[in-house]
């Protein structure tokens, strides 16, 4: 098993459903592959880079996945997810609005620098809504992200200041939610 760490974002409603319920079905679909998920409080966060759009819903996921699903496969499924609840990558432009976005921060100990995937993260150390939500869970997953990685995350976090991520939803309302919706059999992600 290995651990991984996800970046979860949108800040566009499709299909009826709005960016938090977007957040809610994603989730819902990882733990359909993780184990042991750890899900973060959702925050409200002012867009970075393309200023220009409404502000994003962010949150992070954690949690194991089994040895079979290697990042380019784990990668794959996650862009079936983002079609699913409406992400169309060919009609949006970097750092634009979406729908929902989801991205691998780390996976395991692995370093990985292709053109379509980098692990770590290359921009985490300026997300201040990967490194607020990331840090909430890390007293529950301190054998995860130990030692040198533990630090540079809490030192980039530190060194950001940043005003510009709110608490939006605590992750038991955010969780309650879920399990409402699984209860109420509202779980299918496929366009009506």
């Amino acid at each position: 098993m290995n651990c991984v760490v996800l970046g979860l974002g949108s800040n566009r409603s499709y299909n009826g459903m709005s960016p938090v319920e977007l957040l809610q079905k994603a989730v819902t679909e990882l733990k359909n592959i993780m184990d042991n998920t750890i899900c973060s409080s959702v925050y409200r966060t002012k867009p970075m880079y393309v200023e220009d759009q409404e502000y994003f819903y962010n949150m992070v996921m954690l949690g194991s996945i089994h040895d079979d699903f290697d990042p380019q496969r784990l990668l794959q499924h996650i862009h079936k997810i983002e079609a699913v609840l409406g992400r169309n990558r060919s009609k949006e432009f970097r750092f634009g609005p979406r729908s929902i976005d989801i991205d691998i921060e780390f996976f395991g100990e692995l370093e990985i620098h292709t053109r379509d995937l980098e692990i770590p993260h290359p921009r985490l150390h300026e997300r201040a809504f990967v490194l607020q939500p990331l840090l909430e869970i890390l007293p529950e997953t301190a054998d995860i992200l130990k030692g040198e990685k533990l630090s540079k995350i809490q030192s980039d976090y530190a060194d950001l200041n940043s005003t510009d991520v709110e608490l939006f939803m605590g992750r038991d309302d955010f969780l309650r939610q879920i399990e409402k919706e699984v209860h109420n059999g509202n779980t299918d992600t496929r366009s009506s």
